[in-house]
């Protein structure tokens, strides 16, 4: 079999090699490519501080299928299974939830050593780790408000909570020697038609301040936030808009996430890259399949997925945009559905990455509208799944549809262990 993947990649790179294109050094830009993926795919949000509470907040996980992570033993483990069928370096998104300690913690009171043994297996398997608080899934969240909070004393934990969470970003940072990203989401919002829309944006703008108040050094963390259209109990107004975010990011310098499931359908955050990205230091992209509403569905090879890949990489924004996954589906493997989610997104950037882009800037600016239609066109015939199955052998992961085969084998020797 790796002889005619061999043999397969040589024709491609021939065909490549006529549109000005190295696929060999197309392949060594990947490889440096690190996706951020997501820890509450495993376990569907729950996380380890309080296991029997249920999610609240906006926030919602269907299905029942066997196997899901009931420690962070077993998270671990589950993780060391998907990276193994991705190809690649790549890193870790965990939620304050996520915690491990043997005495219940007030998430106003989290420190580095509740995540200790989570950077001793990083370290160990040469993963980065980015940070999230969890303003949600909380009494003091389940009316709906956090750092908007009316009650000065509510808003004042959610402040230390995110603070907290921000030295556990920088320990990150300064333990792993990769730059830890510590993004904010909160849940606020009302289910009706609110009469006042400002004030509660103004207690996010102050509660925000006050959290970024502490100088952290942006070689251990940087700080992101992200908005939201309408979500569960908010389809109303979000506080947290994109509106507000746009122009908290900007005038703060923060880094502005983008979540693909966060705007109207009709919306890409493709196209908000080149924009935002004049006036914000760095994005942080949330990359999920959203399906009428916020569901994060697994990432497929769709058109928007392409466009999301192609805007970085024609922009060469490579290295201002940190890209993570963030979807949860209980409904099916949930190793499948990282391997499958983080593998479309890589497939989506090899295409990117595959793309001759000065020819076709040079057509563009020519107006030969007609050659950049043409050419576009004819890309999508091109044997980029040779390239693709190449670079999995190359890294020694299931080359095709062979990763399900070890997932099937997974959950029949641990996942239908777990009761």
């Amino acid at each position: 079999m790796s002889k005619q993947i061999r043999a397969a990649y040589e024709l491609a790179k021939e065909r490549y090699a006529e549109l000005g294109v190295d696929t060999d050094a197309t392949l060594q830009k990947l490889a440096q490519v690190a996706i951020s993926l997501h820890c509450w795919q495993g376990d569907d949000v729950g996380g380890f501080e309080d296991p029997d509470r249920g999610l609240s907040g906006g926030i919602m996980a269907t299905g029942n299928y066997l196997g899901k992570a009931r420690t962070a033993v077993e998270l671990r483990q589950d993780l060391d299974k998907a990276y193994s069928l991705i190809p690649g370096r790549h890193r870790l998104n965990l939620h304050a939830i996520y915690l491990e300690t043997d005495k219940p913690t007030p998430r106003n009171e989290i420190e580095p050593r509740h995540f200790a043994k989570w950077v001793e297996w990083a370290r160990e398997n040469g993963h980065g780790l980015d940070f999230n608080p969890t303003c949600f899934s909380h009494p003091l969240a389940d009316d709906g408000f956090t750092l908007s909070h009316a009650d000065a004393g509510v808003r004042q934990f959610w402040i230390e909570h995110c603070r907290a969470s921000r030295e556990i970003g920088a320990y990150f940072g300064r333990e792993l020697g990769t730059t830890a990203v510590t993004n904010i989401w909160i849940p606020d919002g009302y289910k009706d038609t609110p009469i006042d829309r400002a004030a509660p944006r103004q207690r996010l703008l102050e509660s925000l301040d006050q959290v970024f108040a502490q100088q952290l050094d942006p070689a251990h963390n940087l700080d992101a936030v992200e908005s939201k259209l309408f979500g569960i109990g908010s389809e109303s107004y979000v506080v947290g808009s994109h509106e507000f975010y746009l122009g908290y990011a900007a005038s703060r310098q923060k880094l502005l996430c983008l979540d693909a499931g966060h705007f109207h359908p009709t919306e890409t955050i493709a196209d908000k890259i080149s924009s935002t990205l004049l006036y914000v230091p760095e994005l942080l992209l949330h990359v999920s399949r959203g399906v009428r509403w916020d569901s994060d569905h697994v990432v497929t090879l769709t058109d928007e997925l392409q466009a999301i890949m192609q805007e970085i990489v024609r922009g060469a924004y490579l290295d201002r945009v940190h890209i993570g996954l963030d979807f949860f589906d209980a409904s099916i493997n949930r190793i499948a559905a990282w391997t499958i989610g983080t593998r479309n997104a890589l497939r989506a950037l090899l295409l990117a990455l595959l793309e001759p882009i000065e020819k076709m800037r040079a057509l563009e600016l020519d107006g030969d509208y007609t050659g950049r239609l043409a050419l576009l066109e004819e890309l999508k015939g091109m044997p980029f799944g040779a390239v693709w199955d190449y670079y999995c052998l190359e890294r020694s992961v299931p080359v095709g549809i062979a990763f399900l085969d070890e997932i099937r084998a997974y959950e029949k020797q641990t996942l239908s262990q777990r009761t």
